[in-house]
């Protein structure tokens, strides 16, 4: 299997049948015995070994090499949502990581191939990340370094501005669109006998269904009918673009959607690895000379400080708290109406649900609703689950609510759209004069200025005339306008935006 020495291949045999008896079915998984210089250039390619050329990547590279040999930070573990999955183990590491790393990578390989908002992503990724390099290397050939790397850098500016949860949205069939046509003729109710057609459809009513119409037509004739959160599609197809750039767009606009699943389960997929190389290392694998080396490398991937959060520990803990509930009956109506803290403390069951719950679990759920359903008060003050907040003038977090509704809110609100704001295109030809209106959904939070306008100004630049951008800012709504060549102006909703100065002038004082 790749490169392994016998040792370690042996191991990844013995791993691999003590995940399979446990329940997880991977996909073919490839282990890489690589250098401390390759992991790092792999992870500053997002797991990959080849990517288009950038200087983001080379940044990456830079940051991590020297928080490795400065001994800040080390990457023990890397796997790429691929099938076959690949996964990388450094030279140089105990042995006893080496076996923590394959049991924990055998965990994310259960997970890509399960859960389900993993389905629709391209599982021949590490083939497509070639192909995109070769693309893009041939137009910087073509066009030069410096242009092809600028468009890259604005669009990048935008990757996050999809719509993650397209993907699992059932399209419209043939027969759908034909139904939705032969909707929309003019509904009258069917008459026999002409004489009592003015009786049966009077002129009133059929005065209002053409009306309907007439509204209908209106509504669909607004571009797009419907708001699009998938910026970068949009602009892909509409904006005037060279091919070259359109591809570049949907380059980036394809391996957006395929790391969007990783960040909408980061909690549940560590969490699952986690709960699995701590079973299977504990019970399974571990010999006496390692239970130190492994419980420290364990308790520092699972360590929390306040004002973070660590989605392995968060993760571990629910999985864990999810089985136990559900093997001593903690769920349901019952269990809910109990008022009584002392029978609640010795509910137990013995239903023994909790691993085909978990499995459930695993299969069916991303972070969001992980979270809404599963965190309970009682695993908040279990974990010592609060919101902080920074004291500047100590210089310190500081907790600033233990209320359980206050800390789940908060958490979900950081989950939803990976806690950035939802942007969304509402008109492309906005007051008739082919500029772009977005609208923010503002749920309380307000845009960062500087994130605001770096990123307009890089919309417009794709767009190649005014864009205008709808929020509110300080509880006013306003509206922001950025103009082709990168100038901004801003004005408060309801306020008359002042026109260019009139040409003509007067000497009469």
């Amino acid at each position: 299997m790749a490169n392994l020495t016998p040792e370690l291949e042996k191991w990844r045999v013995k791993i691999l049948k003590i995940a399979e008896g446990y329940g997880l079915d991977m996909f073919e998984t490839i282990f890489e015995l690589i250098t401390y210089d390759q992991i790092n250039q792999f992870a500053s390619y997002g797991g990959f070994p080849v990517r288009y050329p950038h200087w983001r990547f080379g940044m990456e590279y830079e940051q991590l090499s020297k928080s490795y040999e400065y001994g800040l930070s080390k990457i023990y573990e890397m796997v790429v949502n691929t099938d076959p999955c690949y996964a990388y183990l450094m030279e140089g590491n105990r042995m006893v990581d080496q076996k923590l790393v394959m049991a924990h990578v055998y965990g994310h390989c259960d997970f890509f191939k399960n859960n389900q908002w993993f389905a629709p992503t391209n599982r021949k990724m590490m083939d497509a990340m070639a192909n995109h390099a070769t693309r893009i290397r041939r137009y910087t050939d073509r066009y030069g370094v410096d242009t092809v790397e600028d468009f890259i850098d604005k669009v990048l500016s935008l990757e996050n501005l999809i719509d993650r949860y397209s993907p699992y949205i059932k399209k419209k069939t043939e027969k759908e669109r034909q139904d939705e046509a032969r909707g929309s003729e003019v509904s009258l109710l069917r008459v026999n006998r002409d004489y009592m057609d003015e009786y049966i459809n009077p002129p009133e009513f059929v005065a209002s269904q053409k009306q309907r119409l007439e509204d209908d037509a209106k509504r669909s004739a607004k571009f797009p009918s419907e708001p699009q959160r998938d910026i970068l599609a949009f602009l892909m197809h509409y904006a005037p673009l060279k091919n070259w750039q359109q591809d570049i767009i949907a380059i980036i606009r394809d391996e957006a959607y395929y790391f969007a699943p990783q960040g909408m389960t980061k909690i549940m997929n560590e969490g699952w690895a986690s709960y699995w190389h701590s079973k299977m290392m504990t019970r399974d694998i571990l010999n006496d000379s390692e239970v130190i080396d492994f419980a420290d490398a364990h308790s520092g991937t699972m360590a929390m400080s306040p004002g973070g959060f660590n989605p392995y520990k968060i993760g571990i803990e629910l999985f864990r708290d999810i089985e136990e509930r559900w093997n001593k009956g903690r769920f349901g109506k019952q269990w809910n109406e109990c008022d009584d803290i002392h029978e609640k403390a010795r509910w137990d069951l013995n239903l023994g649900q909790g691993r085909e719950k978990i499995f459930e679990v695993r299969r069916n759920y991303n972070d969001v609703t992980f979270i809404d359903e599963f965190l309970t008060e009682e695993f908040c003050v279990q974990n010592k689950m609060f919101v902080y907040k920074f004291n500047r003038r100590t210089g310190q977090y500081e907790v600033d609510t233990k209320d359980f509704k206050a800390i789940k809110r908060q958490l979900l609100f950081q989950l939803t759209n990976f806690g950035q704001p939802i942007i969304q295109v509402e008109d492309a030809n906005f007051e008739n004069r082919g500029e772009l209106l977005l609208t923010h959904l503002w749920e309380g939070v307000d845009m960062q200025p500087d994130y605001m306008r770096e990123t307009l100004k890089n919309v417009a630049a794709i767009w190649g005339r005014p864009v205008n951008l709808a929020t509110v800012q300080d509880e006013q709504p306003m509206v922001f306008r950025c103009e082709s060549n990168g100038e901004l102006s801003e004005h408060k909703v309801g306020e008359v935006q002042q026109g260019p100065p009139s040409e003509t002038s007067s000497d009469e004082s």
